[in-house]
């Protein structure tokens, strides 16, 4: 075989592999590392409505923070292993209260929370006064339609109404730079793997132009 078909071969195989490898790979990423869903329910809002698309980091529960809103699963709860979507306010270790002085407001390990997320600015909702201490390896959460959510204020007699670390599936992100680049890397794989087969007809035609016989008629006699 000729040096310009072995290259060619070469290359096709080359360029093909790489080009399925980068596919797989986003593939395998995005499934193992993002996960996404559509928002059902008024319990988010006006921060996410119903039909809202949403994706979430899937993360360890311990890696969440404050402020956070994080999808979870509590189907002793909710009578239901769906994804629940709630935002954090105590992590292990604080002390949630609520609602303290003449104006609403929840305070954590005694200072006022800043919440300018929540519907209407309306942060108690329901005038249910609450003092929790957030055990290790749990979260106290609340929606932000806070007349409107069945979140960690209506279940004290378990824990508290605080969540198990182990319960979250992930941190919802308006992060989009990530997931586009999931995308290209894919887009590029494909493309690779497209000019991989070019190059391998290219390969095969070379390699047949080589092998096809010459008319007796045209061979010069010695």
């Amino acid at each position: 075989m000729s040096g310009k078909g072995w290259g060619l071969e070469f290359a096709a195989v080359l360029v093909g592999l790489l080009g399925v490898v980068v596919v797989l790979g986003s593939l395998v990423y995005a499934r193992t590392s993002y996960g996404g869903s559509t928002i059902s329910s008024q319990s988010m809002l006006p921060t996410y409505k119903p039909g809202d698309r949403i994706f979430f980091e899937k993360v360890d529960g311990g890696e969440v923070h404050r402020g956070d809103v994080v999808v979870f699963s509590a189907p002793d709860r909710y009578g239901s292993s769906a994804n629940v979507m709630q935002r954090v306010v105590g992590v292990g270790g604080d002390e949630v209260v609520c609602c303290s002085g003449t104006v609403a407001r929840i305070t954590v390990n005694g200072k006022p929370l800043s919440e300018p997320y929540v519907a209407r600015g309306d942060v108690d909702g329901v005038h249910k006064k609450y003092d929790v201490k957030v055990s290790k390896g749990r979260l106290f959460l609340l929606g932000d339609n806070r007349a409107n959510v069945m979140d960690s204020r209506f279940f004290a007699s378990d824990h508290d109404g605080t969540v198990a670390e182990s319960a979250v599936r992930g941190r919802v992100t308006d992060d989009r730079t990530t997931a586009v680049g999931i995308v290209s890397a894919a887009i590029g794989g494909v493309v690779l793997a497209l000019v991989g087969i070019g190059l391998g007809i290219a390969a095969f035609v070379v390699r047949r132009r080589r092998a096809a016989p010459v008319a007796p008629w045209l061979v010069q006699q010695g």
